[in-house]
């Protein structure tokens, strides 16, 4: 569940799911541990706390000092530390430095997708250095983008995890982060700290993003019903999703090459050093 993005969030929520539909899903689905992921929000959270299982996590949408805008999923938080989450949001060195001193478990998320915008090269380098995870299975990125990022963490020797990303109910718990073994949340998190963990499920595709999108639509004319006047765009759907994942495709592949391609030394990406913002363990 996540909330939109400014244009779109004028007038659309990204997801109407409600959170005890969605918690009820997961559990016939065999989850045995849950969270939402909303973005610089925990309202969804709300309905939810009161269940064992249940924990609390959010995506930061976190300004690089390139200039560059990423999503920061960190997990396994208090409200407090939401509050002070967002106040750092903008600043990297001290969001880090913040997540360090807690000991926050904290991942960069589908770092080959252009969902966020532009990257630039030493946006990776702040990545390599101060991230201990990476998001390497989205159930809404291309399968191409998710092999990507898993070769990246392989590279990097960084802890793996997925997420179903889900904006419409079907696409809920398709994806996700496994500890063979965990019985609870502090086993599940050592396990990840460990490097035992793996990911699973789907990844996107053209046909379960149009499929959400239409979902969406739909629960948005229950919600505002003068927005059945633009039911005939409809029609568009199936092409806006279409050169939404051709954009992807474009990204994905721009920066499989430059990060990918260091047969020949020429093409090795030359790292920009990055200041120290911390000296503990981040994990």
């Amino acid at each position: 569940m996540c909330t939109s993005p400014s244009f779109v969030g004028k007038f659309c929520r990204e997801s109407y799911n409600d959170p005890e539909q969605v918690y009820e899903l997961l559990g016939k689905r065999g989850m045995d541990l849950f969270t939402l992921t909303d973005h610089d929000s925990i309202e969804g959270a709300e309905k939810l706390r009161r269940h064992a299982d249940f924990f609390l996590s959010e995506e930061l949408t976190c300004r690089m000092p390139s200039g560059t805008e990423v999503h920061v999923g960190v997990y396994d938080i208090t409200e407090r530390q939401h509050v002070q989450l967002q106040q750092r949001r903008n600043d990297l060195i001290s969001l880090l430095m913040y997540l360090s001193e807690r000991r926050l478990f904290f991942s960069v998320n589908h770092v080959f997708s252009s969902l966020t915008g532009a990257r630039k090269e030493e946006d990776f380098a702040w990545f390599r250095e101060y991230f201990p995870a990476v998001e390497t299975r989205n159930g809404h990125m291309l399968e191409r983008a998710n092999a990507h990022a898993a070769s990246l963490a392989e590279q990097w020797e960084k802890i793996e995890i997925g997420g179903s990303d889900a904006h419409a109910l079907p696409s809920a718990g398709t994806t996700y982060t496994e500890v063979p073994g965990a019985e609870n949340k502090e086993e599940f998190f050592a396990g990840l700290r460990a490097g035992m963990g793996r990911v699973g499920g789907e990844s996107g595709c053209f046909t379960k993003l149009t499929r959400d999108v239409f979902l969406i639509a739909a629960e948005l004319m229950k919600e505002k019903a003068w927005t059945a006047l633009m039911s005939p765009l409809a029609v568009l759907v199936p092409a806006i999703t279409y050169l939404n994942y051709r954009a992807e495709r474009k990204f994905c592949r721009k920066w499989g090459e430059i990060l990918f391609d260091q047969k020949q030394r020429r093409n090795r990406p030359r790292w920009i050093m990055v200041p120290q913002p911390a000296t503990e363990d981040w994990i």
